[in-house]
């Protein structure tokens, strides 16, 4: 794994050494930050189910203001941490080591409202995703035009609408897929 581009264009980044992380492959990572384009300048950034961190750092590097990177796996965690050394990244990443579930029951603690908010569940949990984004007061976890993306299973299908999201698009990947969705009160891609 490696940052794609940006101010750490070509750093490596540690991976995991089992298959029981999945972090976004480079190409999926490069079609992301593809799609989300200009979206990127001074932005805010949540990055839900973190794994490594990569996502969070190729955002930084790319210009993002500010990452919130939540993350619950031990093994995940500790890649995430070495990474952002690795990058001395600091400030502009603020990692919750708590689950996706535990984040959104806290508003306090969102650091947002976000212009982009990424969730890269575990494959077979990504179900699970449009109930804890219904739960939850989404209004205040995005900015007015703030996109979400989420990466999944491409066999998955995801709802039209999730939280006060409404679905925009979907990219195809292989077997991954990115589903797009947006705060807009105009749908446009």
């Amino acid at each position: 794994m490696r940052v794609i581009a940006g101010t750490h264009r070509g750093r490596r980044l540690r991976g995991p050494r089992t298959r029981a992380l999945r972090p976004t492959s480079d190409r999926v990572r490069e079609a992301l930050f593809s799609i989300l384009g200009n979206r990127l300048k001074n932005g805010r950034f949540l990055d839900l189910y973190a794994g490594t961190g990569a996502v969070g750092i190729e955002a930084v590097s790319r210009g993002i203001e500010h990452v919130t990177s939540v993350e619950s796996n031990r093994d995940a965690l500790k890649l995430l941490h070495q990474n952002l050394e690795l990058c001395h990244i600091g400030e502009e990443i603020a990692v919750r080591s708590q689950t996706v579930q535990q984040f959104l029951s806290y508003p306090n603690q969102w650091n947002g409202p976000y212009d982009i908010v990424f969730a890269d569940p575990p494959y077979a949990e990504a179900s699970e995703l449009p109930a804890l984004l219904a739960e939850s007061r989404t209004d205040d976890l995005f900015a007015l035009d703030s996109w979400l993306v989420i990466e999944h299973a491409a066999k998955t299908d995801l709802p039209m609408s999730l939280g006060c999201t409404q679905f925009l698009r979907r990219y195809r990947y292989g077997d991954t897929a990115l589903s797009l969705y947006t705060r807009s009160s105009t749908v446009t891609a």
